[in-house]
């Protein structure tokens, strides 16, 4: 299974792309989505929307995990956030991926076991999991890989309990 985990973001969206084998993650790709400040939020959007179709048209991954927000304190922020997590989502349906959604303590607790895991100690387990020497940069894309090993546990857990409920 070939899944792409996405950080939303509207300045920086980090995307991952990981293939999971039985119980074994390889590393496909990765990268950081940029918008210039000071674009306007309809040409951000749409840049990201289209580089997001390249993207899955160029890897074709099986499914697609997004991280969910997290409340912010900032409404400005969190909405203009939103609103590109919203362009992810739809280019993700539009290309006929199944969207799976996870919030940061679920991947927290997906990669490390522990929800209040730190950056340091997500980033260690993405280059443990991956086999990386070098921990992915930027963080964004590193986050993007942890949405997409996070769901790769989650869809095989799930296929192993359907298999002990039959």
């Amino acid at each position: 299974m070939k899944i792409l985990g996405i950080d939303p973001g509207y300045a920086i969206l980090g995307y991952g792309i990981v293939e999971m084998r039985e119980s074994r993650f390889s590393l496909c790709d990765y990268g950081a989505l940029t918008t210039a400040a000071g674009t306007a939020l309809p040409d951000r959007l749409k840049s990201l929307y289209a580089a997001l179709m390249e993207i899955i048209a160029r890897h074709e991954p099986d499914a697609a995990s997004v991280e969910e927000l997290f409340f912010n304190s900032n409404a400005k922020t969190a909405l203009l956030v939103g609103q590109a997590r919203g362009a992810a989502l739809l280019a993700c349906v539009n290309s006929g991926l199944r969207i799976y959604e996870y919030t940061p303590l679920q991947i927290k607790q997906g990669l490390t076991g522990y929800g209040r895991a730190d950056k340091t100690q997500m980033q260690a387990m993405v280059r443990t999991i991956l086999h990386l020497d070098e921990t992915p940069r930027p963080d964004d894309a590193a986050d993007a890989l942890a949405a997409a090993i996070c769901h790769g546990h989650s869809a095989a857990y799930r296929a192993r309990m359907e298999g002990f409920a039959k």
